[in-house]
């Protein structure tokens, strides 16, 4: 590693990286889930746009399923997106974990801080984003939006069929629960790190931070940066897009 100081992360520019690899089984056959519409437009770009709508955001890398970089980077080309950023399609692997860290390799090196992004959560607010971006530059190598639960958590025994009774085994204090959004938020030497250290398949990139015993931090979240899995999903994002454009004309 250089002995060069490293600039503080108020000073580095911010990238975003956006893992689109998936095929989205629960949402049922047909186009991968980040090609599904909304309001016409397919959520990846939806996703690009909210992300790209951050002040702090210049570089978007999407990474496509492995055999569809070109039908990504096309698609991109037909969509009006924000001049001031930049946007950059590389393939994906097999895991979301791979698809990251292909992301993070084309990275270039001017880029200090790294949000990492679901394009299956096409409607995350930009201040939301803004929050997680700002809480890095602030000094927290990780930082994840969260909510509180609404509902009371039970932590169950898994029924060796599905569809059976589960034992309830505990009832965890729900105060101290929340329900973990994206865009998450990196020192991007601490995600690289990350990558390169853990191993096994994780559902999300902070929990990775975690196992390398460092601090995570979670800062507000939006009820409207829920994650697209399910045809109700659909129907709950349409609905806000349309509160959208009768209230903001987005």
């Amino acid at each position: 590693m250089s002995d060069e100081p490293r600039p503080s992360p108020a000073q580095t520019s911010v990238a975003a990286v956006i893992p689109a690899a998936g095929r989205g089984v629960r949402l049922g056959p047909g186009a991968p889930k980040a090609l599904r519409t909304l309001n016409g437009t397919p959520m990846l770009i939806h996703a690009v746009h909210a992300l790209a709508a951050s002040r702090y955001v210049s570089l978007v890398i999407v990474v496509a399923p492995p055999d569809g970089a070109a039908e990504v980077k096309s698609l991109l080309d037909a969509h009006e997106l924000p001049e001031r950023t930049d946007f950059l399609v590389v393939p994906g692997g097999e895991s979301r974990q791979e698809s990251v860290k292909l992301g993070l390799d084309a990275l270039p090196p001017e880029y200090g801080i790294v949000l990492v992004h679901d394009a299956a959560r096409p409607l995350v607010p930009v201040d939301t984003v803004d929050g997680v971006v700002e809480a890095v530059r602030d000094g927290a190598l990780a930082v994840v939006p969260a909510l509180p639960l609404a509902d009371t958590v039970k932590e169950v025994e898994p029924a060796a069929v599905p569809g059976d009774p589960e034992p309830v085994v505990a009832t965890p204090d729900r105060a101290r629960l929340r329900a973990v959004q994206t865009p998450q938020g990196f020192d991007r030497v601490t995600l690289v790190r990350a990558h390169e250290t853990v191993t096994e398949n994780v559902t999300d990139d902070a929990s990775m931070v975690e196992q390398l015993g460092l601090t995570v931090v979670a800062v507000p979240g939006h009820e409207e940066a829920f994650k697209v899995t399910r045809p109700l999903d659909l129907v709950l994002a349409e609905a806000v897009l349309a509160r959208r454009r009768l209230t903001d004309g987005f």
